[in-house]
């Protein structure tokens, strides 16, 4: 069963049986998820919400161009707005899934449906949603209400879960937020495309995560076009979009001189990232537990991959998704601060122990902090390793692969028939 294919119908599962799979998992989440609606209750002063929000929106895509959009704010009237935010802080701060469920579920998603053409729109509900986006720091509003929350959790494969949800009357700005200067001139520039002014923003040092926020509130491309971007869409953009631009300067630099093999391992995935001296090339491989809920029918771990040549690809990857260009990402970044290029593979195990999709965002963690954390080595302790950022060295890249194929689930004939960068390694077999 594909991940999107499980994704959906877990969308349309009941409320009792996402409680069943956190109640087997994790009674801690069970035990949060009773205390949301106290907590909302709480919060809620008559019909409105005061709080500080963390600098995060929500932008669904059902029904585009006529979408429903969000404005994210912590319920708990002491919370720090800043730790919901999703970034690569969450990983340093070794969050587990139940941490990042406890963290969502405690932020309430005020929405309003709107239309996706919001070039000239900075007043009302859509206009606060856009100023809290390009803010570099959590801006206190009020949000108006309707109703009583939706307390269903919604999980993705790209994006955070989503937790509570109500609808939203108005939503006002309690303060003036800061924008930063970079940001003001993509918003000045209506003849800048989107592509550009994504690329500059990271260049000035913005991450990922701020660009996407700024690219789904519709803040960036030109003047006459800009548009609410989804959440789900504007990740994969803006980290295919960055690995683009890193992938160019890399193209004419010297490749690495050795074949490393780097490792990780982050909330129940293990990574093992292979590079070896040639021109750019990249393939993911990801191989799921069986009766796992990435894998709940099989008998063996179901495999997917994608591959790109010097060159780059042409079209969407649809088998590993949003996973392929995060995993890039974090290959790029590291071969571009090293001012080499080289052929990289990224192996991905995920383990039953990945009871819950929590976003691509601890897929890019994951890989890109596999060159800190290097790999394993004993310490003077029996039975004790320590991780070192220094990667393993091999002769060769076939040695590697063998190698990390004895830490693999799968064999190495079945990785050879989902790898082309493994397969291509067949004719030198009989070198043995």
């Amino acid at each position: 069963m594909r991940l999107d294919e499980f994704i959906e119908g877990f969308d349309r599962d009941e409320a009792a049986e996402r409680r069943r799979l956190a109640e087997e998992k994790s009674y801690e989440i069970t035990n949060h998820l009773e205390d949301v609606e106290r907590q909302f209750e709480e919060a809620v002063q008559g019909d409105a919400l005061f709080g500080s929000t963390a600098p995060e929106i929500f932008v669904g895509r059902s029904g585009y161009p006529d979408v429903s959009t969000g404005v994210l704010s912590p319920m708990a009237s002491d919370a720090d707005a800043g730790q919901f935010a999703t970034s690569g802080q969450w990983y340093r701060d070794g969050l587990g899934i139940d941490d990042v469920l406890q963290r969502r579920t405690g932020l309430l998603n005020s929405t309003r449906s709107a239309n996706v053409d919001v070039s000239d729109v900075w007043d009302g509900f859509v206009g606060t949603q856009r100023e809290v986006a390009i803010a570099d720091h959590p801006v206190d509003v009020e949000v108006g209400l309707d109703g009583t929350p939706d307390l269903d959790v919604r999980f993705d494969d790209v994006g955070t879960p989503t937790g509570p949800r109500a609808s939203a009357t108005t939503a006002d700005l309690a303060e003036n937020p800061h924008v930063p200067r970079a940001v003001e001139k993509t918003l000045e520039d209506d003849d800048w495309q989107a592509e550009g002014a994504m690329n500059y923003l990271y260049r000035r040092g913005f991450d990922v995560y701020e660009v996407n926020t700024i690219l789904s509130a519709g803040a960036l491309g030109r003047g006459r076009q800009r548009r609410l971007v989804p959440t789900r869409w504007s990740i994969t953009a803006v980290d295919d979009t960055v690995g683009q631009y890193l992938r160019g300067t890399i193209q004419n630099r010297n490749t690495i001189d050795q074949t490393e093999v780097w490792y990780n391992e982050y909330m129940g995935n293990r990574y093992w990232v292979l590079m070896t001296p040639g021109q750019w090339e990249f393939e993911l491989v990801e191989m799921k537990a069986p009766e796992s809920v990435w894998n709940p029918t099989g008998q063996t771990h179901y495999l997917a991959s994608a591959n790109e040549g010097y060159e780059g690809r042409t079209g969407y990857v649809e088998e590993t998704a949003g996973a392929y260009y995060a995993s890039r990402l974090g290959v790029l970044e590291h071969l571009q601060e090293r001012d080499r290029q080289a052929k990289c593979l990224v192996l991905r195990e995920v383990t039953d122990d990945y009871w819950a999709p929590v976003g691509v965002w601890q897929v890019r963690e994951g890989v890109r902090n596999a060159f800190e954390a290097g790999v394993a080595r004993e310490t003077s302790e029996p039975g004790d390793t320590a991780y070192q950022d220094q990667p393993a060295v091999a002769e060769s890249f076939r040695d590697a692969v063998t190698a990390v194929t004895e830490q693999l689930p799968v064999s190495l004939g079945t990785l050879r028939r989902k790898s082309d960068m493994v397969a291509g390694l067949q004719s030198t077999l009989a070198d043995f």
